[in-house]
């Protein structure tokens, strides 16, 4: 099961795990797909880990085709998000400082499926969120995705 842990500094020492999240908004541009995890039964944007030798936006859509059945392409960066104050952790007891690229992209093909990952997709606008069990840290991600900013956040 992953969660994240927070706290001063939390990452220090801990090494690096750069990943990417899709965020994929409904042909209204109201709503975004989010997973339910497998793990964990919270929400969540789709993604995961970048492997090696693959770009971001290759991961990117990889993760979600992986966990969703969806091919997309990836269209613009909506943030960096790298803070030194979570604490990516496993059941297993691994840890990570976790980096997370977030992009919005456009489907290509496919519908949203499940997978060993996925229990439930669902499509939820700005409103829903609040009440969601989601992801704490996709919360951040979530609100920067519907602001629409041209330029990408860093945070």
């Amino acid at each position: 099961m992953a969660a994240i842990v927070y706290g001063e500094r939390i990452a220090a020492g801990a090494p690096l795990k750069l990943a990417a999240a899709a965020v994929l908004f409904d042909a209204s541009g109201e709503k975004v797909l989010l997973t339910r995890r497998a793990d964990n039964s919270q929400w969540c944007l789709p993604g995961g880990a970048l492997e090696p030798g693959e770009s971001a936006a290759e991961g990117c859509a990889r993760e979600m085709l992986e966990e969703t059945g969806l091919a997309v392409r990836v269209t613009r960066l909506i943030g960096v998000y790298s803070s030194p104050h979570q604490l990516l952790t496993y059941a297993d007891g691994s840890r990570f400082h976790l980096v997370s690229l977030c992009f919005e992209v456009e489907r290509l093909s496919g519908e949203p499926g499940l997978s060993d990952e996925v229990t439930e997709v669902g499509w939820f606008g700005p409103q829903a969120l609040p009440g969601l069990a989601l992801m704490d840290h996709h919360r951040e991600r979530l609100r920067d995705a519907f602001e629409r900013r041209a330029e990408a956040f860093v945070r």
